[in-house]
């Protein structure tokens, strides 16, 4: 296990709220639905194609149509991690899809084996996927959110500012209903995580949303926590204030007693703050009710 695993794992046993498989399976407000688990499939198969990061795994509403679709995306500073990363995106997608939202969790090439904006470009493929084959799997390709953790909710929010690389798919952003980035980068300072995104100021500049907002911008619910890393708060509200700036719908909430690992950790439980800020966005998003009351049961 690398050194970032074994810190995640280390938090998740001792300082963060107790996360456990149990609790994410056996919710304490369940939900109705039953979850199918499809795994490992190809949304990339180019030249370069990278035969483990290159794949996705599909977490959906059994027997459901016209479901609501999550493509998430990991953390992991552009550097570690990946859609299996101790079980806690595979917890998430069950989450949400136990909430009758088809969910999606992909992985991208990582650093230093590429540089941006490779990162970003195979999260666009793997939209692009979802986009044209969800249907079969009962999500709807009109109603696909982008949600992604840390260097994840970079990239979701990078795809949801800069239209091009959804145009290299031959998709636009219409195609995004609505983003959720939670503790996400918008912007670095200079040469911070040169391995990533290189030292030019030009191409750096391009690489991070805050520089990309624009009026047309689908949606945001931008989350991050209230012990985040330093500036997580200050940076969320500033990406959420350009957006407003140019008349996007955008807004920001504050996970109470969380931090900047165990607000994606503890997202999992459908009675967590940040779980059902999510649920009720994409309520209000899709006019379709969020199963996280016991009462709406079928």
């Amino acid at each position: 296990m690398n050194p970032t695993a074994l810190a995640f794992a280390a938090l998740l046993g001792s300082t963060l709220l107790p996360v456990s498989t149990k609790a994410a399976d056996a919710p304490a407000n369940p939900a109705p639905f039953q979850v199918q688990i499809l795994r490992d499939f190809a949304y990339y198969q180019g030249p370069d194609v990278d035969p483990v990061k290159h794949k996705l795994d599909l977490f959906l509403p059994k027997n459901q149509k016209d479901c609501p679709v999550v493509l998430f995306v990991h953390g992991g500073a552009w550097v570690h991690g990946d859609k299996n990363f101790l079980g806690v995106y595979s917890a998430l997608g069950m989450c949400f899809a136990k909430h009758g939202i088809a969910t999606v969790v992909t992985n991208y090439r990582l650093s230093p084996g590429v540089k941006h904006p490779e990162h970003i470009k195979d999260v666009a493929r793997a939209f692009a996927w979802t986009y044209r084959n969800i249907e079969r799997y009962g999500g709807k390709p009109d109603q696909i959110f982008v949600c992604g953790h840390s260097a994840g909710g970079h990239l979701v929010a990078l795809l949801s500012t800069d239209e091009s690389y959804l145009k290299a798919e031959g998709l636009s952003l219409k195609t995004i209903k609505a983003a959720v980035p939670i503790s996400g980068v918008y912007t670095l300072p200079e040469n911070m995580f040169a391995s990533v995104f290189g030292k030019d100021p030009d191409e750096r500049k391009h690489a991070f949303p805050l520089n990309h907002v624009k009026e047309g911008e689908p949606p945001f619910l931008i989350l991050y926590a209230d012990r985040d890393f330093p500036t997580c708060d200050q940076t969320s509200e500033e990406f959420c204030k350009a957006l407003k700036g140019k008349q996007c719908q955008a807004e920001t909430v504050a996970i109470k007693n969380r931090n900047h690992i165990s607000i994606i950790a503890n997202c999992c439980v459908d009675t967590d703050p940040a779980c059902q800020a999510i649920l009720k966005f994409i309520s209000a998003q899709t006019g379709k009710p969020a199963a996280t009351d016991p009462s709406t049961r079928r």
